[in-house]
């Protein structure tokens, strides 16, 4: 037998001020993150960019 849809309780100035504030939180962190990735890439990319000193990288055979 389907269950019944039950109604939502009202949605008061508090909730919906806690919830705003929550989404405006999870934003700003998900921008942060974004930032320290993008960073984190051009930091490695212009590690990768200089001369490795020694042996040139190759691929080696593998020993099995």
């Amino acid at each position: 037998m389907p269950k019944t849809p039950k109604s939502s309780p009202p949605k008061t100035a508090k909730i919906k001020a806690n919830r705003a504030r929550r989404r405006r939180l999870l934003h700003t962190l998900r921008l942060a993150v974004q930032k320290e990735k993008a960073e984190r890439v051009e930091r490695h990319a212009g590690i990768r960019q200089a001369p490795r000193a020694g042996r040139p990288r190759t691929r080696r055979p593998s020993r099995r």
